[in-house]
């Protein structure tokens, strides 16, 4: 059926589709009739950072930067689906056009830059939650606030989002903010996650209850940059990495007409950079942090090569886009097979 969809959702102009199929998925979920774009997945629970994953797939943040939708695409199998990224006061992100196909290589170049109606928005959808499975609620900073004060904008959605996220995700890794990727380097990330660190703590003892907190990293740094951020994250006792975020590179996709367009670029083209990141944590992280692996995840296979890499679970976007649902049971399926 999927298929069928996909045919007309890809005649339009990629934002317009996004936003039709969100809405068209909602009202299939109020109508419960979801069960017929997707077939039922499997349990398969997993624990990770102390919390009980009903599987290992999840749906990175990006597609549902609201919360508007999320109930509705955990219906689809997802053991996980993160919301966001979501900034303390509502923006409108870059100019259109911002999303762009590159259908040749099951790839998409984004340079939305984190178009978002606010955290306020977000945590009125999250109160009315119906999904089961786990939450994680993904944070930036507004594109108007200086990097040097951007401390203060994870803090505001850290205490806005605490009690209703199951994990939060700290975003230093889009390309689309001016500046954001300095963050995740030296002196900027240990300033920067050691005041997200004492905010949590402070949440934490606030609320008697602890939210883990991870970080998502990009894809473009070299292996002592990749080593560096991992010991900063233990050494501050974060609770996670996500890696990868877009990549700013092109390798693979030059002969793609559009591959000129600035942003990030995700799907298949970036599966074998993201493997390899997940590899060198794993190397420096020797199980001190669990990693959730995401980048070009297209296949049941593709999936497995994350966990081989040394991820504790998946994250799909790109693919999802491509392949539909079908996607979900078939990850979770191969994954379900390692017992």
């Amino acid at each position: 059926m999927y298929s069928a969809i996909r045919k007309v959702l890809f005649a339009l102009n990629p934002e317009s589709s996004h936003e039709i199929s969100l809405e068209c998925l909602g009202a299939a979920h109020r109508l419960k009739v979801t069960g017929l774009l997707a077939k039922s997945v499997q349990d398969n629970p997993v624990e990770v950072m102390g919390l009980k994953f009903p599987n290992p797939v999840g749906l990175a943040a990006g597609l549902d930067k609201n919360g508007d939708y999320f109930n509705a695409l955990g219906s689809l199998g997802f053991g996980f689906v993160e919301i966001g990224t979501i900034t303390p006061v509502a923006q409108p992100g870059n100019p259109k056009p911002r999303l762009f196909r590159l259908e040749g290589h099951n790839a998409i170049i984004n340079r939305m830059g984190f178009n978002n109606k606010g955290v306020e928005h977000l945590v009125e959808q999250v109160k009315k939650r119906t999904y089961n499975g786990i939450l994680g609620i993904n944070i930036g900073k507004n594109a108007k606030t200086p990097v040097e004060n951007a401390l203060e904008d994870y803090r505001i959605c850290m205490q806005k989002v605490y009690l209703y996220a199951d994990y939060i995700t700290v975003n230093v890794s889009s390309p689309n903010t001016p500046g954001l990727r300095n963050l995740q380097f030296g002196e900027s990330l240990t300033a920067l996650l050691s005041g997200i660190k004492k905010q949590q703590k402070d949440l934490a003892e606030m609320h008697g209850k602890y939210v883990p907190v991870v970080v998502k990293i990009a894809p473009d740094m070299d292996e002592n940059a990749i080593k560096e951020v991992a010991e900063t994250l233990v050494a501050i006792g974060l609770d996670g990495v996500i890696a990868t975020n877009t990549t700013i590179g092109r390798e693979g996709v030059e002969a793609d007409a559009q591959h000129e367009e600035a942003g990030g670029l995700s799907g298949s083209p970036v599966r074998d950079k993201s493997t390899q990141v997940i590899k060198q944590l794993a190397e420096v992280l020797q199980g001190r942090l669990p990693i959730i692996g995401v980048g070009g995840i297209d296949s049941g296979a593709a999936a497995m090569e994350k966990i081989d890499a040394g991820a504790s679970l998946i994250q799909v976007y790109s693919g999802f886009i491509y392949r539909g649902p079908s996607l979900v049971k078939e990850c979770a399926d191969v994954l379900a097979e390692l017992g």
